[in-house]
């Protein structure tokens, strides 16, 4: 059974950093391209940043310079470190990996980032 479990978000105020996590489990987290999500209240659910199988990462123009996705297949662990946050990061964050030459897409439950004075 494949579980994807976020951690690490919290109440952090504007300008402060927090590092999400997630922990992998059921699956070979190396043939996965990763990505966190986010969803705010009333919108849609957006990608945030990802990181394929190889590496190569992607973000969303709106963090871009401020956060960073990074893996650690052995630990199957997937990470995004986020600075300089703002009011308008907050969100639950999810988890998503995807492995598309099998159709394979799995969530995490999401955690919430709240940046709040």
């Amino acid at each position: 059974q494949v579980q994807l479990v976020e951690s690490g978000g919290g109440l952090v105020q504007p300008g402060g950093s927090l590092r999400l996590s997630c922990a992998a489990s059921g699956l070979s987290l190396s043939f996965y391209a990763m990505a966190w999500y986010r969803q705010a209240p009333g919108m849609q659910r957006r990608l945030v940043a990802r990181i394929a199988s190889g590496g190569s990462t992607t973000y969303a123009d709106s963090v871009k310079g401020r956060f960073t996705i990074s893996r650690d297949n052995a630990k199957k662990t997937v990470y995004l470190q986020m600075s300089s946050l703002k009011p308008e990061d907050t969100a639950v964050y999810y988890c998503n990996a995807d492995r598309y030459a099998l159709a394979l897409e799995y969530w995490g439950q999401g955690t919430q980032v709240t940046v709040s004075s």
